[in-house]
């Protein structure tokens, strides 16, 4: 069978595929500590799943309009200005299968193939591979601690060019958990409307910041702002998420929608509207106080442990680690850990090439006891290097 170009390129995504390695593990009796993937432990909250059951008596759950339905988007605009700071008309709001089909969405409306995009390096890697298959140049830029591993406004000034159509931000980030100053965002965002480029601006993680949430989509209704049900609300699996995009792209991204997957899942949706009733909310922000507690176990263990994290997160539940002083790449320190300690991580090779054999990205989506215990085991392997 021939496969196309476009699949040939794709690299994998070492995430998951240290997760098999360490499903094997654990087929073979051992105990695996999972720090290697970006999922909470906490699960869906009580009333959604109080509503799906409901929702599993046998009613029909036929498809919905392609943009989600009308309620369950006034209720995300009625939340986007309650809670980020960012009030919007419902009619912007797409609702969508994750936060991936959003992205989809954007870079099918908004790339055409040789067009140059602009990603920050180090930074999700599905996120460029969504622009790469609609023919996207993307050219990653090189950050650093003394940026907190995000673009600014003078970088991408820097950078841009005649071939240059758009920018790609994650605040925070996924690896690096970080989050970009919100008046610097807005500068961004704003140089690149000037020289009439689009800006997609990733916040799933916003929920889970510290100190005010603010959305960009409060300073900038030209851009498009991706949203999710799976980090904030725990719904990982249910596959869920939102986009607020200008008035213009609304037709756009419901034509696309309609032929790429007709629409969100319908129990999903339903069940969505309790995430934001004051019960739903009031465990996700008890959850993001958790959050916190379980960052400040993991750095302190690794700081413990002589592990350094050059930039403290603030958002994502992520920490990047630097693992130079213990002699070993990335790569090899990941595929040590999991051998040798029965502790899963992520190479920074995943997230670009700055970095790529320094840093490893440490999940702390993981119970306490199961971050505890993951200290413990990468303390005795590294005293053991």
């Amino acid at each position: 069978m021939r496969f196309s170009r476009r699949a040939e390129a794709v690299s994998p995504f070492f995430a998951m595929e240290f997760g098999r390695r360490a499903a094997e593990l654990e087929a073979d009796g051992h105990h695996v500590v999972k720090l290697n993937i970006g999922e909470p432990d906490f699960g869906a909250p009580p009333a959604f799943l109080a509503a799906v059951r409901e929702l599993s008596d046998g009613r029909p759950l036929a498809y919905t309009g392609a943009l989600g339905l009308p309620d369950l988007r006034a209720a995300i605009a009625r939340f986007s200005g309650e809670h980020f700071g960012a009030p919007v008309d419902p009619s912007r709001v797409v609702v969508t299968t994750g936060a991936s089909a959003a992205l989809l969405l954007a870079c099918a409306a908004l790339i055409d193939p040789g067009d140059e995009v602009l990603v920050g390096d180090p930074s999700y890697p599905c996120n460029r591979r969504f622009a790469e298959s609609f023919g996207a140049d993307v050219r990653l830029l090189a950050t650093d601690p003394t940026s907190r591993f995000q673009l600014d406004a003078a970088t991408v000034e820097r950078a841009w060019s005649e071939s240059t159509r758009g920018v790609m931000v994650a605040s925070p980030s996924n690896p690096t958990g970080t989050s970009l100053a919100y008046d610097e965002l807005v500068d961004l965002c704003a140089l690149a409307r000037e020289r009439d480029g689009w800006r997609i601006v990733d916040e799933i993680y916003l929920g889970l910041a510290d100190g005010e949430r603010r959305s960009v989509a409060a300073d900038d209704p030209g851009a498009i702002v991706v949203n999710s049900f799976s980090k904030c609300f725990g719904m990982t699996g249910w596959r869920l998420g939102w986009a607020i995009v200008p008035d213009e792209m609304v037709p756009v991204a419901e034509r696309l929608a309609q032929n790429y997957y007709i629409c969100p899942p319908t129990p999903a949706q339903f069940a969505a509207l309790t995430c934001f009733e004051p019960e739903t909310i009031a465990v996700a922000e008890e959850r993001r106080a958790t959050l916190r507690d379980r960052r400040a176990l993991v750095t302190d263990g690794l700081a413990r442990i002589g592990l350094e994290v050059p930039v403290p997160p603030d958002g994502a539940f992520y920490v990047y680690v630097d693992v130079n002083a213990t002699g070993l790449s990335a790569t090899d320190f990941c595929d040590r850990a999991l051998a040798d300690a029965h502790v899963a991580l992520t190479p920074g090779k995943d997230f670009g090439a700055v970095g790529a054999e320094q840093y490893v990205r440490l999940s702390y989506a993981a119970s306490s006891a199961e971050l505890s215990l993951g200290i413990e085991r990468l303390g005795a392997f590294v005293a053991a290097l």
